[in-house]
């Protein structure tokens, strides 16, 4: 017996397709283990077997990190409200991006309470990229709490594992927008940390554009012999440009303050932004793309696997 196609379009298949995905999403982010969910993923992503056993691989050492180092701190960092705090302790206010408002309690999004100024909205507890407001009057503020409401509801962990994420207080804020010289969103520097030694720098330019490229150097900026793009949908994005970005200003003051923020951890990443020459910190992230990005090429990924020390 045959199916008529038009069947597929009506009210019942959408409501039997959404019962039968909720079955499914119930099934892969709660039933399952989160050391079995993570072997899944990895599997699918890389084309091989996570070992948890004797991880080799960078990547596996991220995963490796994910299931097994979880603590207060992980958590307090993830936060991007929180961990304002520990930068403010540990490095200086003076790196801060300016805190414009913030709230638990997405009805408090309204033009009268936010400042005139471009801003950017965020939740603390996710690792979505913002909402950016040019002009607070021209904007659809139903629309907006309407995408604030869906990003409160959703917990990162259950799609990633990263524990850091499950038990962070939901808040939204609102920062001071970066604008580079251009106009533009500023450059996004990201410094991968092992074992408290800068090993690899990535910056990310014209993000969120289709023009996006992410190159990689070492702390010399020189171009590292290899790249570690991003993925969505089986497709790798963010790949390096033909074109070479000038070293930052700030490069070993980055260096230095990332290594700084590393100190509890074998391994991080710290983002940064340079505009007019002044450095703002971007975010601290504990498993860089969640360990399922693949480094091209693999031996790449076992070479800066090897200087990880768990």
């Amino acid at each position: 017996m045959s199916i008529n196609p038009e069947y597929y379009k009506t009210p019942e298949y959408n409501l039997f397709n959404r019962i039968i995905r909720s079955f499914y999403n119930f099934y892969r982010y709660t039933l399952l283990s989160d050391k079995k969910y993570v072997k899944k993923r990895f599997l699918k992503a890389h084309g091989f077997e996570l070992d948890l056993e004797n991880p080799k691989t960078l990547n596996e050492k991220i995963n490796w990190l994910k299931l097994n180092d979880r603590r207060p701190l992980h958590t307090e960092l993830a936060d991007k409200f929180r961990v304002r705090e520990y930068i403010k302790k540990n490095i200086g206010e003076e790196y801060l991006v300016p805190l414009l408002f913030s709230t638990n309690k997405v009805e408090d999004i309204r033009p009268e309470n936010l400042p005139d100024a471009p801003f950017i909205i965020k939740a603390n507890h996710d690792s979505s990229g913002g909402i950016v407001i040019i002009d607070k009057l021209s904007a659809n503020w139903n629309e907006i709490r309407q995408e604030l409401k869906r990003r409160l509801a959703l917990n990162y962990y259950d799609r990633s594992k990263e524990w850091q994420y499950k038990n962070i207080e939901k808040k939204i804020i609102i920062e001071d927008l970066l604008i580079d010289e251009g106009g533009k969103a500023p450059k996004d520097y990201k410094f991968h940390i092992i074992n408290h030694k800068t090993e690899t720098i990535s910056v990310d330019a014209s993000r969120g554009s289709i023009e996006h490229k992410r190159n990689w150097y070492n702390s010399e900026w020189q171009r590292s012999p290899f790249y570690w793009p991003s993925y969505k949908n089986g497709k790798s994005y963010a790949i390096p440009a033909d074109y070479e970005i000038k070293r930052p200003y700030n490069l070993n003051k980055m260096i230095k303050l990332s290594e700084i923020l590393s100190k509890e951890f074998p391994y991080v990443r710290v983002d940064w932004y340079e505009v007019d020459n002044k450095l703002y910190f971007g975010e601290i992230t504990f498993h860089h793309d969640s360990g399922y990005s693949p480094i091209i090429e693999k031996e790449w990924d076992i070479k800066l696997g090897e200087k990880l020390k768990l």
